[in-house]
């Protein structure tokens, strides 16, 4: 019983004397608190739709003009996309190892591949992906008639 003691106590000293005290301090970015504190405003907002902002809808389609590893070749495309269609959203993807250049918020198939035929003689490879689209803004100006 007594080496259970001498064990126990050794054990105890051993410890106490290699035992490190310190402080720790947390240096952080004053634009987390403000970040945290739009995410909260964020949270306790109801619901509602606002005029001139995307909205996340469901599932839609995209269709993909290009793709490749260089990212200039890739970023001329999309610009030559936007010179040709500023209308219509571009979207790049990025998967290792290749850049995709995908565009439009197409509800539905066929809409996309309406596209795809006008797209044809610019682009030869295109592709319709099914995705997450942002929704179309909403025309906000109704007249009597369409209430």
């Amino acid at each position: 019983m007594k080496i259970f003691y001498t064990i126990i106590f050794s054990l105890f000293l051993f410890k106490t004397s290699f035992a490190q005290k310190g402080e720790v301090t947390v240096i952080k970015d004053p634009l987390i608190d403000s970040l945290i504190a739009k995410r909260l405003e964020v949270y306790k907002t109801p619901g509602e739709v606002k005029t001139g902002k995307p909205i996340v809808s469901a599932y839609g389609y995209r269709v993909q003009i290009f793709y490749g590893s260089d990212r200039r070749e890739v970023f001329n495309e999309q610009a030559r996309f936007k010179g040709l269609y500023p209308k219509l959203n571009t979207y790049l993807i990025y998967k290792e190892p290749n850049y995709y250049v995908r565009v439009g918020d197409f509800r539905t198939r066929l809409e996309a591949q309406r596209l795809i035929n006008e797209l044809r003689p610019n682009f030869p490879t295109l592709f319709i992906f099914r995705e997450k689209i942002n929704a179309p803004n909403l025309d906000t100006n109704t007249t009597d008639d369409q209430k």
